[in-house]
This record gives C-alpha cells, structure tokens and sequence, in this order.
C-alpha cells in the first residue's frame, strides 16, 4: 500500500511540474504570436507644424540615408529611410515592413555592419547601438523618433531585434542619399 501511495504523490510531482514548464515555455516563446498579425499605417510626420506656412520644397521632410531589410532569424522585407525633418529632427522610416511578430521585438539603430545569413542574426548589440524603442507593428509603415542628442551619422544600420533572444529578425545597411 505505501508504494501506491508514493507512486501517487511522484505521478502528482511530476504533472505538476510539467505544467509549470508548459506554462514557463509558453510566456517565454509566445508562439502565438506567429500566426498575429499588427500592420501599422503612420503617415510621414508633418513638414510643417499646423497653422503654420505651407511647407515648400525646401521645408519638405528630406531622405538623407536608406536600405532594404534582408531576413535574419526570420523572413524580413521592406525599406528603411533616414529622413531629416524641417526642423533639423530626425527620423527612422520602416516603409512597407513584413516580418515574423515575436516577442519583445524593437528597432535597433547600430554601428554593426549587415551580415547575410547566420554570421549576422547575433551581431547588433555588440557595438555601439541604441534602441528607438519596440517595434509597433509586424507589418505596414511605420516612424521612429531619433532623440536629438543622438548623431545618426554615427550609426550604419538598423535591426529588427528580438530582445528576448538576442537576435536579428532583419536588418537593412544604411546608404547616405
């Protein structure tokens, strides 16, 4: 009798710590996530502030670097525009972005230059980089403000990273316009 009544307890333990690996793997991985869809439509910020003067070609916002993403960790397409505003601001375009959602997934501006295939999926937080913030969307256009006290001249390309894990989704290299 004693041995089913440990056979019973072990059987309970063991149940009871499959589930909290489950549930641990599950908000960990979040695999629903892959069959989520977020678009995001962001129109290009305002040339000029509202009420203001009608911007002209000069006050128009100006394309000063771009890329094209390539996949990474996941199959990743779209461009990326460096545009400087009208008053000197900047900003990072993701223009027509399709990529994999995921978890903790953010906008990485880097000094790390863009590598196909798997020499690349890990390289953008080993330099100089700074987070624009989480990513808004899998899929659609989208604006990323980069603090004044930033120098985008400083930085090459831009990732879409997965903090979670340390790796690339995509990443476009940067081209002076």
């Amino acid at each position: 009798m004693a041995t089913t009544k440990w056979g019973g307890r072990r059987l309970a333990g063991i149940l009871v710590l499959a589930a909290v690996a489950l549930a641990a793997g599950l908000y960990w991985f979040q695999p629903w996530k892959l069959w989520q869809d977020d678009t995001v439509r962001e129109a290009l910020p305002a040339a000029a502030p509202a009420g203001g003067p009608s911007p002209t070609s000069s006050a128009a916002p100006k394309t000063v670097a771009e890329g094209t993403f390539i996949s990474h960790e996941h199959a990743t397409t779209g461009t990326v525009k460096l545009i400087r505003l009208p008053d000197g601001s900047h900003t990072l375009r993701l223009e027509n972005l399709d990529t994999s959602n995921g978890p903790d997934l953010r906008v990485l501006i880097t000094d790390a230059p863009v590598k196909e295939g798997t020499a690349g999926w890990t390289v953008f937080d080993d330099g100089k980089h700074l987070s624009l913030g989480k990513l808004k969307g899998n899929k659609g256009d989208q604006n990323y403000e980069i603090p004044a006290t930033v120098n985008p001249a400083e930085y090459s390309s831009v990732s879409v990273w997965c903090d979670r894990f340390d790796v690339s989704f995509g990443a476009a290299a940067l081209k002076a316009v």
